[in-house]
């Protein structure tokens, strides 16, 4: 079959599709012709006619190099599915390892090799016996792991896969790495997982514009509504603030906050009209309480969107730290930007070496 990567991750949301992308926009420019599939999809939607996993049709457009979508996604988990498998309604899992090994294999068909992307962690889909362990083993593929930087590398998980996939473990991605643990991950993690042969084959800095989302966005996805300034709906968000302190110090802690959505009591007139006059990204206002009409008029004046939502602040930000950390890369300058950033911080060389070519 077509030699192929599997593009998986430690966690959910740990940026396999901005190394599929990113790795796939790359292989193109040197002249490679890359096919993709995710072959368990986790994000059921409907595109042209077709049920298919959401990420798996964003990257297959960008990417412009699977014209067959009913092929991408062979097994897609819908709540059916998770039922069945649940009540022990499934059968034999080999029957679904055997449709994916055939969509593999007719989408590989003329492509020099296949970008393989994964479904949450490397154990999701455990339950139904198509967790990505088995799926390399079945595809005889060669795995890339992506390891967000949250507070420290998984390096005991990174272990394990490296025993559990042993020729088949390509090495590792490091990915969205603070500036203040790009030191500390040259001169001692990636030494370290070299020499318990786990090849780092990457380090991508952390880069605000692909963690940002636009004010529309964090509207929609808080459930609000904009209801000042709203020709500025597209202003990004890099960041949030909740301003339940005293004024005097949100007012220290705002100072070193850019582009940060400011997420506030309706009631609280004073942290707003702050946070306004700062150019906050938006003004996210809690309780479903709306503000006087000198906060109206100062955000209309200075173009800061206001959002109003029903939760209380600490649910909004809650959401709001999910929806930040679940970005989905939609725009086209997040596209460009992720080009870039692979295309500068990947050892490509590594990754062909790997796969033979």
């Amino acid at each position: 079959m077509t030699p192929g990567i599997y593009i998986g991750s430690t966690s959910d949301y740990a940026g396999k599709n901005t190394l599929s992308v990113g790795m796939g926009l790359r292989l193109k420019k040197e002249g490679y012709n890359p096919g993709y599939m995710k072959p368990l999809g986790a994000l059921p939607v409907e595109a042209d006619g077709l049920l298919g996993d959401e990420d798996a049709f964003f990257v297959q457009d960008v990417l412009g190099i699977t014209p067959r979508k009913d092929l991408v996604t062979p097994v897609l988990a819908t709540q059916d599915f998770k039922i069945r498998a649940f009540n022990g309604e499934m059968g034999d899992p080999g029957v679904f390892l055997e449709e994916i090994r055939k969509a593999y294999a007719e989408l590989g068909s003329g492509h020099d090799l296949m970008i393989t992307a994964g479904s949450g962690g490397m154990f999701s889909g455990l339950y139904c016996g198509l967790d990505a362990v088995t799926v390399i083993r079945e595809l005889g593929l060669k795995a890339v792991i992506v390891d967000r930087i949250v507070h420290e590398v998984n390096y005991d998980l990174l272990l394990a896969l490296k025993n559990s996939l042993g020729e088949s473990f390509a090495g590792v991605v490091l990915n969205a790495v603070p500036p203040s643990f790009i030191a500390e991950v040259e001169s001692l993690i990636r030494p370290f997982l070299e020499r318990k042969q786990i090849r780092v084959l990457g380090v991508l800095p952390q880069d605000p514009l692909l963690g940002s989302i636009r004010a529309a966005v964090l509207a929609e996805g808080l459930g609000g509504r904009i209801i000042a300034a709203q020709r500025n709906s597209e202003r990004i968000v890099e960041d949030f603030l909740i301003g339940t302190m005293q004024v005097e110090n949100f007012i220290a802690r705002f100072r070193s906050s850019s582009k940060a959505a400011v997420i506030v009591g309706g009631d609280r007139a004073d942290v707003q009209l702050v946070a306004i006059e700062g150019n906050c990204s938006c003004l996210v206002l809690t309780g479903n309480l709306y503000p006087n009409d000198i906060i109206l008029s100062r955000a209309e004046a200075l173009n800061v969107p206001v959002i109003i939502v029903r939760d209380d602040t600490n649910v909004a930000a809650k959401k709001t730290e999910m929806l930040l950390s679940r970005h989905k890369l939609r725009d086209a300058a997040k596209i460009s930007q992720i080009a870039q950033l692979v295309s500068a911080n990947l050892d490509f060389h590594l990754i062909l070496q790997a796969l033979g070519l």
